[in-house]
């Protein structure tokens, strides 16, 4: 394995959320992609559009952030990598058959926009993977949620009913959806981490992970920090 997969492995799979985030949109995915064209918008580096070419995908990731795509271009298993705007994707309608996005729409100033541009590319019967800021009780900690929403540039936050409303609205329906960092002491433990702990935080709280997901488990699935989303493009 290469110093520059250990330290991609490191950076999103180490990590108190976003393993078990972006693993349970590829575990919706399925195992088997072969003969899929997955999309991958504002992937970063490209890692998790890799997971899917490892599965037997042909894969994109596209995103604005050039440093980021070129560290991508040296992994074991790189995706095509394309620099754009993800609310003017330059690719014909119905080029792809899955789109995956994790954490993404939160920080478009435009989200429906982006929401547009996903559905038009998407074929129909095409399945959309995604995650979102939900941060449903943030309003109880002020400043967590401003040095949050500050450091991160989120613009928006989303439930899976303002979510679900946007799919329905761009012909797609909602599947199922799941809820992460579900209790009160989750979200702040959330909050927290991101507005003192940044990456550093995240990754150094990853042995957390299990009692998260535990607690998660005996919660309603109907609030918490992040939500995830998958949803089916209709038939023409």
């Amino acid at each position: 394995m290469k110093l520059s997969d250990v330290v991609a492995f490191m950076g999103h799979q180490v990590h108190v959320c976003r393993y078990r985030e972006a693993g349970t949109l590829l575990d919706w995915m399925g195992r088997d992609l072969r003969g899929k064209r997955v999309l991958d918008v504002a992937g970063g580096d490209g890692y998790w559009a890799g997971q899917t070419v490892r599965r037997g995908a042909w894969a994109v990731s596209i995103d604005l952030a050039r440093k980021k795509m070129v560290y991508g271009q040296s992994l074991a298993h790189p995706p095509a990598l394309i620099e754009c705007d993800a609310l003017k994707l330059p690719f014909r309608d119905g080029s792809f058959d899955a789109i995956l996005s994790v954490c993404a729409i939160e920080h478009f100033d435009d989200g429906g926009r982006s929401l547009d541009e996903m559905a038009r590319v998407l074929a129909p019967g095409g399945e959309l993977f995604m995650s979102a800021d939900v941060l449903s009780r943030a309003d109880a900690w002020p400043k967590l949620r401003d040095a949050h929403k500050a450091k991160y540039h989120v613009q928006h936050t989303y439930t899976h009913e303002t979510l679900g409303k946007l799919l329905d609205e761009r012909g797609m329906d909602l599947v199922r959806y799941s809820y992460q960092f579900r209790t009160a002491a989750a979200e702040r433990l959330y909050l927290s981490l991101s507005a003192y702990g940044g990456r550093v935080g995240f990754n150094a709280a990853a042995p957390l992970t299990p009692l998260v997901a535990l607690a998660d488990r005996g919660a309603p699935n109907d609030r918490g920090s992040i939500v995830l989303l998958h949803a089916r493009k209709r038939s023409a």
